[in-house]
C-alpha cells in the first residue's frame, strides 16, 4: 500500500462501481478536485456508507494505487442529511455541488470554494432567506472567486465610480457595467439600478462568514436573477441537471 494522505474535502458526487462499491469526487483542499474509489461503501455494515455521499465535508484519508485514489478512512464533519428533506433546496444544493464540479481543478488549494459551497449549504437551509436569492449570491460568488467577476465598481469604458442616481447599464458582452454619459453604447446593454451594483459588490467583497446575512426585496432579486442567471450561463458551457429540474419545478 502507498503511503496514506488526508484531505480535507466535500464529496461533490457519488456513483454505483460495480456490486458493492462507488466512486466518489472529493473538493479538497490540499489537492484540488481528485476522484477515489470507496470499496464496498454501498454494504449495509459499511463505514464508509454515509461518507461516500454527497454534501459530506470531513477528512478523507486515501492511499493512492496504481490508477486511482481508494477511501481508507473518512472522518465526518457535517453531513447535512436533513437537506435531503427540504424541496426544493435539495436541488438548489445539488445544482451547487456540480457547480463546484465544473470549476474545481486538479491540483489547486479549493479551500475558498469550498468554504463558499459550506455556507452556501447551510443558507439553504434557513428559512429566513429566500432559495432565489442564496442561489444568486452562491453564483455571483464562484464567478468572483474562478476570476469571471464583470466589473461591478467603475464604469468600464471611462473609469468613473458608480454613484448613486447615475444612470447604469450592464453589459454581458462587454462583462461589467457602464455609465449613461459614455457611448454609443453595446447592443446588449441594459439598465441596472444603484440598488442592484451595490449588492454585486457586497456580494463580491463580504467576508465569507457575513455573505448570507440579507435580503432583499422582491423587484430587486428579480433584478438580480436577470443578471447572475444570465452571466453564470453565458460563462459556463454545460446544461447542470440539477438546474434542469429546479427550472422545470418552477
Amino acid at each position: 500500500m502507498s503511503d496514506l494522505i488526508t484531505v480535507q474535502g466535500v464529496v461533490l458526487s457519488a456513483m454505483p462501481v460495480g456490486e458493492y462499491d462507488r466512486r466518489i469526487v472529493l473538493l479538497t483542499r490540499e489537492r484540488g478536485k481528485i476522484a477515489a474509489f470507496a470499496k464496498g461503501a454501498r454494504r449495509l455494515n459499511s463505514p464508509f456508507m454515509a461518507a461516500a455521499s454527497p454534501f459530506v465535508f470531513g477528512n478523507f484519508t486515501l492511499y493512492e494505487g496504481r490508477n486511482s485514489y481508494n477511501l481508507n478512512h473518512a472522518e465526518i464533519r457535517h453531513h447535512f442529511a436533513e437537506l435531503a428533506k427540504n424541496q426544493p433546496g435539495i436541488y438548489y444544493g445539488y445544482y451547487f455541488l456540480e457547480l463546484c464540479d465544473y470549476f474545481g481543478r486538479e491540483g489547486s488549494d479549493e479551500k475558498e470554494l469550498m468554504n463558499l459551497l459550506y455556507v452556501a449549504v447551510r443558507a439553504l437551509m434557513n428559512p429566513k432567506i429566500s432559495l432565489r436569492l442564496v442561489r444568486c449570491i452562491f453564483e455571483f460568488r464562484l464567478m468572483s472567486i474562478e476570476g469571471w467577476m464583470p466589473r461591478i465598481y467603475e464604469c468600464i469604458s471611462c473609469g468613473k465610480q458608480l454613484e448613486e442616481g447615475d444612470r447604469l447599464f450592464f453589459s454581458m458582452s462587454e462583462h461589467g457595467i457602464l455609465c449613461g454619459e459614455c457611448g454609443p453604447l453595446p447592443v446588449d446593454a441594459f439598465r441596472i439600478s444603484f440598488a442592484a451594483a451595490a449588492v454585486l459588490q457586497y456580494i463580491a467583497g463580504t467576508p465569507m462568514q457575513k455573505l448570507f446575512g440579507f435580503t432583499v426585496k422582491d423587484d430587486l432579486l428579480h433584478e438580480l436573477e436577470n443578471i447572475i442567471y444570465e452571466y453564470t450561463a453565458k460563462n459556463t458551457d454545460r446544461k447542470f441537471r440539477s438546474l434542469q429540474i429546479l427550472e422545470a419545478m418552477e
